[in-house]
């Protein structure tokens, strides 16, 4: 799994959770940055979530959830 296919993964789900539109959701959620998984080895990604407390709430609730499902991902 590339960094853009787990961007599409968790707007897709937040989506789904708890609706809005996906232009919405991406802006909130920013990019995933990529690590090197030699320096990160157990989750090698990041995202800085820039929405309101609300919405960065909920992202946060996702993203430990998709961590667990997609630890490591592709630059």
């Amino acid at each position: 799994m590339t960094a853009g296919d787990l961007e599409d993964v968790l707007v897709n789900a937040l989506v789904r959770k708890a609706g809005g539109t996906k232009r919405d959701w991406r802006a909130a959620l920013g990019r995933v940055r990529v690590y090197s998984a030699e320096t990160h080895p157990h989750c090698n990604w990041a995202v800085a979530p820039s929405g309101s407390p609300g919405e960065n709430a909920i992202i946060e609730r996702l993203l430990d959830d998709v961590r667990g499902k997609h630890p490591l991902v592709e630059g």
